[in-house]
């Protein structure tokens, strides 16, 4: 099962404030907000949406071809680290002025953050043509639209559905509808609903739910891309045809993961390590269904 993963690609620049922002928020002067954060750490990764995603969905031995736009310092390290890795980078478009987008964060201690994003290159998505992708690869078996420049999200979402592309619509950020629940339900076929430490829930559209825990971390390192994580790990299980509970069970590993390391692909995957957790988390029966998959 071929996905294509569409979204951002970008630089994170990921900074460590040794304190709590909530006590530098003062609610009686919210409405002129000017603070300065002293940092204890800064390190710069690789990221962004997509490029999380489709990292993962290869680690995971999955296949995975990048849809996106960047700059032309993706085509060294970036792009042949994600090529090392699994990842079709054939279609991502490659801007002759812009920089690759960036992405500037601070965590707290408590795990709360504060980031700006620069989109660069990202802008030019809307400029991408999914037809050059199904004419080059076939029509793939899903396509994500993931966070992105704005105008390529409505252009990717059109021309799934002129080509006929099944997709899944992954706004995240980017995007607040003003729906209710029920106008959300009476639109996609499933809504799948991260909720953080709390788990996962899966519903239908009769209305059925599943509800999927969190595996316990070792350690709260950074946040940066759990969700990413998460989305991989999921897609992953479905294409190889395990059930919801078994890819969000999956995706809730891959993003513990993330969780505890520094960076969206700095992670590695091991496997009698991933069985163990996955064993310990939710049942030896689960981690040899998932197990089969994977390997």
């Amino acid at each position: 099962m071929t996905i294509a993963v569409t979204g951002s690609i970008a630089t994170d620049n990921l900074m460590r404030f040794p304190g709590r922002f909530s006590e530098h928020l003062l609610a009686e002067h919210l409405q002129k907000v000017s603070l300065s954060f002293l940092v204890d750490d800064l390190v710069i990764h690789r990221g962004g949406v997509a490029g999380n995603i489709a990292f993962a969905i290869g680690v995971l031995g999955g296949d995975v071809a990048l849809v996106g736009a960047a700059g032309d310092d993706f085509v060294g390290d970036y792009g042949k680290w994600l090529q090392a890795h699994r990842v079709n980078t054939d279609h991502v478009l490659i801007s002759k002025s812009a920089h690759t987008a960036r992405f500037v964060c601070t965590t707290d201690q408590d795990m709360a953050q504060i980031a700006s994003f620069y989109p660069g290159a990202m802008s030019e998505a809307r400029n991408i043509k999914l037809a050059d992708l199904v004419s080059s690869i076939g029509k793939p078996d899903l396509v994500i639209i993931g966070a992105n420049d704005p105008d390529a999200m409505v252009v990717h979402t059109e021309e799934c559905r002129k080509l006929g592309l099944p997709f899944a619509a992954d706004p995240s950020q980017q995007s607040k509808t003003g729906w209710s629940e029920a106008d959300v339900m009476g639109k996609v076929g499933l809504r799948v609903t991260t909720l953080g430490a709390k788990g996962v829930d899966i519903v239908d559209r009769d209305g059925s739910t599943v509800h999927v825990g969190v595996v316990p971390e070792t350690s709260l390192t950074d946040p940066t891309g759990v969700g990413d994580a998460f989305r991989a790990g999921f897609l992953t299980g479905r294409s190889g045809g395990l059930s919801l509970e078994r890819s969000a069970q999956l995706g809730s590993l891959v993003a513990v993961l993330v969780l505890e390391s520094t960076g969206t692909q700095e992670w590695t995957w091991d496997a009698a390590a991933a069985k163990t957790r996955l064993a310990d988390a939710y049942g030896d029966d689960a981690a040899a269904e998932i197990a089969t998959v994977l390997a």
